[in-house]
C-alpha cells in the first residue's frame, strides 16, 4: 500500500491551475481547519440576517510560503522521473526559504543524499507544509490525521476538471483534510508558489494568484524589468483554499502593493466578496482577469477547473461593486498591475499629454478622452509660461506639443517641471511613438529626473517595436518612478485603473459593516404568503411588497362583477382591471388587462370579459383585480433573482412592455448602500429619462433608490424563500412624489 500511495507523480497531473494574487476571505472553510492551521477566525459568529458572515476570514499562510519544516512525500532521485525535477526544485526552494525538509519514500533510504522516512508516521518532527508528489493524494491525506500538519499540497490531476466522478474524489479530499485538521492547496496545482523570486528588488511588491499557471508567467517576468513579485499563488481546483484566501492574506501583507489575478473561475462568491472588501479596506488593489465573457470562455473555464463561471453580468458588477479592476488580457494584468503597486496616491485627476509631435499628442488624447480620461485645459497662465520655451504657433492647452527642439537641450526640463508644478496636473503622460537619437534620449533622462523629484505620475510610452534603445532598456526601466508602457492603450487602462482605485478607496465603506444582522417585523408579515416551489398572484406579491414598505396602487381583488363596480367607486375612476392568478405571468399576451375603465358599465363588462377570456385559456382565477390607474411617470424594473456564484442579486432597469428588448438594466450584489444603488441608475443607458426629457419633469430618483434598497432587504431576508421577484412596471412618479409598484411577479423557491 505505501508503495502504491508514494508512486510516481506523472507529468500530466503536474499541469496546474494557478491563482494570481488577492486579498481572499475563506468563509466557506470551516473553523477548525482554520484553528489548526493557526489562524484567526475573524468575524466567525458575525452574519447578517441570512446567516451568511460578514467578515472574511483569514489563514495563516506564513507557514505555507515559509515553512519551518517540510515533508516532500513521494520525493526522488531516480534518473528520468518526473518526481526528480520536482524535488530537485523543492530542495532548492527549501534552502532558499530556511525550511528543514524530510524526503518520505517506503524504500529509499536516501534521496540527494538526505535521509529518507519510510512514511509519514516515521516524519521525526511535526512539518508546516506536507508535499505530496503521489497519484492519489487521499490515502496520503488521512495518514497525515493527527500529524499536526498545517498545509499539504497536492498536485495530483483527475479530479473536479474531468467531471462528476472527479468532482466527488476532489469532495472526498476536501472531507479527509478537514478530518486532518489541515489546510489543502490543490489537487490540480502546480510548483509555482516555490518558484525563485528575485531578492534585490525593492518597493512595494506585486502578489500573484492564478489557476492556469501558465497564465502567471508574464507576471512573474515583471522581474526582469525591475519589479518586484513577492508571492505565487497557484490555486488549481481549490479543493479547500481557495483565491479569496489568498486575496485575505496578501491584503494584510504590508509588502504588497497590489494583487494580480487570474481566476477561471471562482469557487464560492460571498467568499470572494469578502475577501475583496478585506483588499478595498486595506486599499489593496486586486487587478483581476477572469475568464468567462462569452459563452465559449465560461464552458473551456468550467472543464478546465471544474468551477463555476457564474453569470459575466453579474461577475462584472460584483468586482466593480468591491472594487476589484477587471482588465481583458495578461498584457493589461501585468502594466495594470505594476503601476498600482508601485505609484503614490494621486494628487489630482488631471492628465497631461505631453509629446514632441502635435500628432502623437492628438491621438493619444483622443484616445485617453474617449476612455474617460480628465485632460484639463491648461490655464492661461501656465500657457504663457510653456511659450517660453515652446515657439508660440504650437498649442499647450493640453496636449502640449513642443515642436521637438526644446526637448533637447535646457529648455526640455523647465516644460516638464512647469506642467507638473499645476496643480491641477495629476498624472503626466510622455507617448514616445519611436526613438529619435538623441532628442528621446535627452527627453527620457529629463523624464526620469522629474520624476524623482514629484509626487506625481509620469507615464512614458515607448513605442519602438524594438525595445533595445538603451533610453528604453536603461534610462526608463531603470528607474522606479517612471511608469513605462509599450502600447497607448496599456498605458491609458492602467492610469484609468490608478485614478479610478484611488477614488473609490477614497470614499470606501464597507456595505458588510451596516448589512442587516436581525430580521425586519416585515419577515413575520409574509411567511404565511411564501409556498415552497410555487408562483404568487399579482395580488399576493403585491400584499409582499406592501409588507416591507414598498408602495403598490389601491385595489381590490373582486370575484363578481358587483363587487367590481362597488370596488371602482371606492378606488376611484379611472380604474384598470386585471385577471389575478398564481400562474399568470405575463396577462397582457393574453388579453387579461384592462385600462382606463371610466364609468360602472365599462367595469361590469370587462369583468365578464376577463372571466370568460381565462375560462377559454384554462386559467383559474383567484380573482380580478380592480386598481387604480396611475399614469404619468418613468417605468422602471427593480427585481430580485439567485446567480448560481453569488447567490441573491438585485437589478433596477428601464421597465415597462419592452423590457426584455431594451435589456437596459444594472445588477448589484447585496449587501450594498446607498451610494451603489445610485451609481446603479448612473449605468442605465436611458438613465436621461429619470431627469426628465421632452418636457416631461424630473422623476423621482430618491424614491426609486429607496425601491431598490428595499427590495436589497427582501432579498437578504426572503433569499432562501424567494426564487424571483419582478416588479414591472414601477412608475416612477414626478419628483417628491414617489414610485408605485404597478404589477409584480414572485416566485418561491
Amino acid at each position: 500500500m505505501l508503495g502504491s500511495t508514494y508512486g510516481t507523480l506523472t507529468t500530466n497531473s503536474r499541469h496546474a491551475r494557478a491563482v494570481a494574487c488577492g486579498r481572499a476571505p475563506g468563509p466557506a472553510v470551516h473553523a477548525s481547519s482554520r484553528e489548526a492551521a493557526g489562524g484567526p477566525v475573524e468575524g466567525a459568529d458575525d452574519v447578517d440576517v441570512s446567516g451568511r458572515p460578514l467578515h472574511s476570514a483569514v489563514p495563516d499562510l506564513d507557514r505555507f510560503f515559509h515553512p519551518e519544516s517540510v515533508a516532500l512525500i513521494g520525493a526522488s532521485d531516480a534518473d528520468g522521473r518526473p518526481n526528480t525535477g520536482i524535488t530537485r526544485q523543492l530542495l532548492a526552494w527549501a534552502e532558499r526559504v530556511g525550511a528543514r525538509l524530510h524526503p518520505v519514500h517506503p524504500s529509499r533510504p536516501a534521496v540527494f543524499g538526505i535521509p529518507c522516512v519510510p512514511s509519514v508516521a516515521a516524519l521525526p518532527e511535526p512539518v508546516d507544509l506536507a508535499v505530496l508528489l503521489v497519484r492519489d493524494p487521499l490515502p496520503v491525506i488521512e495518514e497525515l490525521d493527527g500529524s499536526k500538519v498545517k498545509f499539504a499540497v497536492a498536485f495530483a490531476s483527475g479530479f473536479a476538471e474531468t467531471g462528476p466522478e472527479g468532482a466527488a474524489a476532489q469532495a472526498r479530499l476536501a472531507t479527509a483534510a478537514r478530518g486532518a485538521g489541515l489546510r489543502l492547496l490543490g489537487p490540480n496545482t502546480n510548483l509555482n508558489a516555490f518558484e525563485k523570486f528575485r531578492d534585490d528588488l525593492d518597493g512595494p511588491a506585486i502578489a500573484l494568484i492564478t489557476q492556469s499557471g501558465h497564465q502567471g508567467r508574464p507576471v512573474f517576468t515583471l522581474q526582469e524589468l525591475g519589479i518586484r513579485l513577492s508571492h505565487w499563488a497557484p490555486t488549481g481546483n481549490e479543493a479547500d483554499l481557495e483565491t479569496a484566501d489568498f486575496i485575505s492574506y496578501f491584503a494584510d501583507r504590508p509588502e504588497v502593493g497590489a494583487i494580480a489575478l487570474y481566476a477561471e473561475g471562482l469557487k464560492d462568491g460571498r467568499s470572494f466578496l469578502l475577501a475583496a472588501d478585506r483588499a478595498a479596506r486595506a486599499k489593496v488593489p486586486v487587478v483581476a482577469v477572469k475568464v468567462g465573457r462569452t459563452e465559449t470562455g465560461a464552458r473551456t473555464a468550467a472543464s478546465h477547473t471544474g468551477k463555476l463561471t457564474g453569470s459575466d453580468a453579474v461577475v462584472d458588477a460584483a468586482m466593480r461593486q468591491f472594487g476589484v479592476i477587471r482588465v481583458d488580457g495578461l498584457d493589461e494584468l501585468q502594466d495594470t498591475a505594476a503601476l498600482l503597486a508601485r505609484a503614490r496616491p494621486p494628487l489630482a485627476e488631471g492628465v497631461v499629454v505631453y509629446s514632441i509631435s502635435g500628432g502623437t499628442g492628438a491621438h493619444f488624447s483622443d484616445l485617453a478622452t474617449a476612455a474617460g480620461l480628465t485632460l484639463p485645459t491648461l490655464s492661461t497662465e501656465k500657457q504663457a509660461e510653456l511659450h517660453q520655451w515652446i515657439p508660440g504657433d504650437l498649442s499647450v492647452a493640453n496636449p502640449v506639443d513642443n515642436g521637438g527642439h526644446p526637448v533637447g537641450d535646457w529648455r526640455g526640463r523647465k516644460i516638464i517641471d512647469a506642467i507638473l508644478a499645476d496643480p491641477a496636473v495629476g498624472v503626466l503622460i510622455c507617448p514616445i511613438t519611436g526613438p529619435f537619437p538623441p532628442m528621446s534620449d535627452k527627453l527620457a533622462q529629463d523624464l526620469v529626473e522629474a520624476a524623482e523629484q514629484t509626487d506625481k505620475l509620469v507615464c512614458v510610452v515607448w513605442g519602438s517595436p524594438v525595445g533595445t534603445e538603451g533610453a528604453y532598456r536603461t534610462t526608463l526601466l531603470g528607474s522606479s518612478r517612471v511608469a513605462t508602457f509599450r502600447t497607448f492603450a496599456n498605458c491609458i487602462t492602467a492610469v484609468r485603473a490608478y485614478l479610478g482605485h484611488h477614488r473609490f478607496t477614497a470614499s470606501y465603506r464597507s456595505p458588510f459593516d451596516d448589512a442587516p444582522r436581525t430580521p425586519s417585523p416585515s419577515l413575520r408579515k409574509v411567511r404565511d404568503l411564501l409556498r415552497p416551489g410555487g408562483r404568487l398572484s399579482e395580488h399576493a406579491a403585491k400584499q409582499l411588497l406592501r409588507a416591507y414598505g414598498i408602495r403598490v396602487p389601491r385595489e381590490q381583488l373582486v370575484t363578481s362583477a358587483a363587487a367590481a363596480v362597488r370596488a371602482a367607486g371606492l378606488v376611484g375612476y379611472p380604474v384598470v382591471m386585471k385577471a389575478s392568478a398564481p400562474q399568470l405571468a405575463h396577462k397582457t399576451e393574453l388579453g387579461l388587462v384592462r385600462l382606463g375603465l371610466t364609468s360602472a358599465s365599462q367595469v361590469r363588462d370587462t369583468y365578464r370579459e376577463l372571466t370568460d377570456i381565462a375560462r377559454c385559456e384554462g386559467v383559474e382565477l383567484d380573482g380580478v383585480l380592480v386598481c387604480q390607474m396611475v399614469q404619468r411617470g418613468v417605468e422602471m424594473v427593480v427585481g430580485m433573482s439567485h446567480d448560481t456564484l453569488f447567490g441573491p442579486t438585485v437589478t433596477v432597469g428601464i421597465g415597462g412592455v419592452l423590457v426584455e428588448v431594451f435589456r437596459d438594466a444594472a445588477v448589484r450584489v447585496p449587501p450594498f448602500g446607498e451610494d451603489q444603488a445610485r451609481a446603479m441608475l448612473a449605468e442605465l443607458r436611458g438613465r436621461a429619462l429619470l431627469d426628465g426629457v421632452r418636457g416631461a419633469p424630473p422623476a423621482d430618483v430618491d424614491a426609486l433608490v429607496e425601491v431598490v434598497l428595499r427590495v436589497q432587504r427582501m432579498a437578504l431576508e426572503l433569499g432562501d424563500h424567494l426564487a424571483e421577484l419582478d416588479v414591472n412596471p414601477l412608475m416612477v412618479l414626478e419628483r417628491g412624489q414617489g414610485a408605485v409598484a404597478l404589477d409584480a411577479l414572485a416566485i418561491c423557491r
